[in-house]
């Protein structure tokens, strides 16, 4: 079974490769668009249909998947179209844009007229790399203005903020999947695609103890939020509510009174604020 749904997968892959999705088939949304972001892991199916109702497939529309993160794109979009295909969504394209290459028109248009737009796993800076401020930053935008859902795991979840944690620690290049310690200047913090302005996202938060990271984060930016999101959970975001969906939790960080101490280059902070959410409860991001 598992063979024959790869099968009919790579089949709309190729098909995608060839000419855009029927353009009968846009998103039906009305008002501006919302986020499904997804902190790494395994998705329950619960997880992965409330992202298809509430990016309103089951009444038609079309997913596209970007795999650019990954280092096996194409394996990254069989995965990701498994998840769709076995919660009865058929209308599945993926794109895999490649570096240094003039995206093609028909994708770009495809791409705008999404219903829902979503980011594969692996190095965040690799997708920013060739979807950075260029059409296809610009065609995700057009889609969500127009009401589509964006929706990312993992890496895919680091490019949703504005500021983007890269993994990379300037201090300490060897990579761990964690800082060990809170100092400044050594999150390295790029530019991602900026659909939340508000708040620094990180993934696998609990699963991998990421807190260092998020404490380093709202000392060096305290006019941000920091939400860590951990696997098999997510954050659907809409009109500034963020509400947890799956299996476990998101801590949310936040430095109101904008302290910030260094000595010798570690940081300290006084009065910094973390909440702990469980599935179902809801925050603002502002």
């Amino acid at each position: 079974m598992k063979l024959f749904l790869a099968l009919i997968i790579v089949i709309i892959f190729l098909f995608s490769c060839e000419q855009p999705v029927e353009q009968s088939a846009i998103n039906t949304h009305e008002t501006e668009g919302c986020l499904f972001i997804i902190g790494g892991g395994s998705r329950p199916d619960h997880l992965v249909n409330r992202m298809i109702d509430e990016a309103g497939l089951r009444n038609g529309g079309y997913v596209v998947i970007l795999p650019m993160s990954s280092a096996v794109p194409d394996s990254a979009i069989i995965w990701a179209s498994e998840q769709f295909l076995k919660n009865g969504i058929e209308n599945i394209a993926g794109f895999n844009f490649l570096p240094d290459e003039t995206p093609p028109a028909n994708w770009i248009d495809s791409l705008k007229n999404a219903s829902l737009i979503y980011i594969s796993g692996g190095d965040q800076n690799r997708f920013m790399s060739i979807a950075g401020e260029n059409e296809i930053e610009h065609a995700i935008w057009t889609a969500y203005n127009a009401g589509a859902m964006i929706a990312g795991t993992s890496a895919g979840a680091a490019v949703m903020s504005e500021k983007m944690i890269t993994g990379d620690e300037l201090r300490y290049p060897d990579y761990s999947a964690t800082f060990r310690t809170i100092e400044s200047e050594n999150m390295e913090i790029a530019r991602g695609l900026g659909l939340i302005n508000t708040a620094i996202i990180d993934q696998h938060f609990v699963w991998r103890s990421r807190h260092n990271r998020l404490f380093t984060a709202v000392i060096e930016y305290p006019e941000l939020i920091g939400i860590g999101i951990d696997e098999s959970t997510a954050i659907f975001v809409k009109q500034g509510i963020a509400e947890v969906v799956g299996n476990s939790q998101v801590m949310v960080f936040s430095n109101p009174k904008k302290s910030h101490i260094k000595k010798n280059n570690k940081l300290g902070a006084r009065n910094l604020n973390v909440d702990i959410y469980l599935p179902g409860e809801t925050f603002s991001i502002h």
